[in-house]
């Protein structure tokens, strides 16, 4: 969560102003503001032991990443911001989202990203928020304990670095 250079937070206790991308360079801020799309259709695609998902689960996905809108993270209504921003049908990765291996992988390049660029509380909520949205995916498709799910939220949470 951004302070102030005296370490006290904003007076209104959030900025008027998004958080700058400036931080970021564009294809760090293209893997942060995309990840959370790729994580939500991965949660929601159909798999081997994995429940029949529809509509609900979808919703449920989108509503998670909205959430995220009144988010304490700077970082997080930032994304957010970014990701409602785009209408201009600009990539965000997803013809790439098949493939969990590669997910996982984009998971672990943000959390590098994370650690070299942004504040600690803004990484931790992050990365919470991303793992909640694959999270709410699941439990609206019925099978958020089954095993398959289990298996995907674990192997997101730890490249996540939230296990």
């Amino acid at each position: 969560m951004s302070h102030s250079v005296a370490g006290e937070p904003p007076s209104a206790g959030r900025r008027a102003a998004p958080l700058t991308t400036a931080v970021y360079s564009t294809a760090e801020w293209d893997l942060l503001t995309g990840l959370p799309g790729r994580v939500l259709v991965a949660a929601a695609l159909p798999g081997p032991g994995r429940p029949p998902r529809g509509v609900a689960a979808g919703l449920a996905g989108l509503d998670a990443v909205a959430a995220g809108r009144v988010s304490d993270s700077d970082l997080v209504r930032a994304v957010v911001t970014a990701i409602y921003a785009r209408h201009d049908g600009s990539s965000t990765g997803v013809e790439r989202l098949t493939d969990v291996v590669d997910l996982l992988a984009a998971c672990r390049a943000a959390v590098r990203v994370l650690e070299r660029r942004a504040d600690p509380a803004d990484s931790a909520a992050y990365r919470q928020w991303v793992e909640s949205v694959a999270a709410r995916v699941c439990r609206a498709a019925g099978g958020g304990s089954s095993p398959a799910d289990r298996r995907l939220l674990d192997r997101l949470g730890g490249a996540l670095g939230l296990r």
